[in-house]
């Protein structure tokens, strides 16, 4: 599962770079909030300190130290 692997990865408060849908969309730094879920039982989400909304985790990679 998505979720479950993404938790494993990226722990509640450590960084993520985002990537928002758009092709050429700019990579925003963001803090994760909660863990991953399942939306609406087929999308991995996180929620992101400073954003509104969830987010895919698709879209997220952990930054690493």
């Amino acid at each position: 599962m998505e979720a479950d692997a993404f938790n494993h990865r990226v722990k509640v408060g450590q960084f993520v770079d985002y990537r928002s849908h758009l092709p050429d969309g700019p990579i925003t730094r963001y803090r994760t909030r909660t863990e991953a879920s399942v939306l609406s039982g087929h999308t991995a989400v996180v929620w992101l300190e400073g954003k509104s909304g969830c987010v895919c985790v698709s879209h997220c990679a952990p930054v690493v130290a």
